[in-house]
């Protein structure tokens, strides 16, 4: 799917004459006679702490995003609830750039792609990059054509990227599923419950012993009993073996 995406977006970028942004120009004229700053604001997103971030940082900074105006989210890109895209969003003013290195670092979501897209190019009149996609990059193209041109690429590899998304769902649970079927158990392994503690237990739960004094038996702490008597009940209630 996202290999036929990205030959459709080729296609169409080879039949339409693109202007590439190269670096950051760092002042527009206003309406009137006076000059406005536009700040470059650069979007990192990772789904996991482990992953690596430093790919999308160097394609920023050699774009010229200034590093203090590089926002970083470890988070999955299902939904824009991310703490780093929120601040960023507040910062930006009408004029500003938003600039990432690839349209599913903004998020795999088809529709809220779409909704963040919007929010920011027509709402807060902010302009948008993707630096591997150059058709994505509004302050090119300003005329009807373009605009449609980069909501239709946009639509496309949104759309793209969250059957991509789906798709690893299922080959997941399938994996799981199989998984299981074998035998293979997942999760935290079972508290493992020593022979004698049903007759420790049931001379407890009689009241022949104190919760302290059950324990003592045992050679474990009331923790470790009370942990016991979790897992007892639960595989009582399940009527495996114990």
């Amino acid at each position: 799917t996202m290999v036929f995406a990205l030959f459709y977006c080729y296609a169409i970028c080879m039949a339409i004459p693109l202007k590439i942004t190269k670096g950051v120009d760092v002042m527009t004229k206003t309406k009137k006679d006076g000059i406005q700053s536009i700040n470059h604001y650069g979007y990192v997103r990772v789904s996991t702490v482990e992953q690596h971030i430093d790919r999308q940082i160097n394609a920023l900074l050699d774009f010229g995003i200034k590093k203090e105006n590089i926002y970083i989210d470890k988070t999955s890109g299902k939904n824009f609830n991310r703490p780093a895209w929120k601040k960023m969003l507040r910062k930006m003013k009408a004029g500003d750039v938003l600039v990432t290195k690839s349209i599913d670092r903004l998020g795999r979501n088809y529709e809220d792609n779409i909704e963040q897209w919007r929010k920011i190019i027509y709402d807060k009149k902010c302009d948008i990059i993707i630096l591997d996609m150059p058709l994505l990059d509004t302050t090119q193209q300003k005329d009807l054509l373009g605009t449609m041109i980069s909501d239709l690429v946009l639509q496309i590899l949104s759309y793209a990227a969250q059957a991509e998304r789906e798709a690893n769902h299922i080959r997941q649970a399938e994996g799981i599923a199989a998984a299981k079927a074998r035998g293979v158990h997942f999760g935290r392994p079972g508290l493992d419950i020593p022979d004698n503690f049903e007759i420790v237990y049931k001379r407890y739960m009689q009241k022949e012993l104190k919760l302290s004094e059950a324990a003592q038996v045992l050679n474990v702490d009331v923790i470790k009993f009370k942990s016991y008597i979790r897992r007892y009940r639960q595989l009582k209630e399940r009527n495996e073996h114990i």
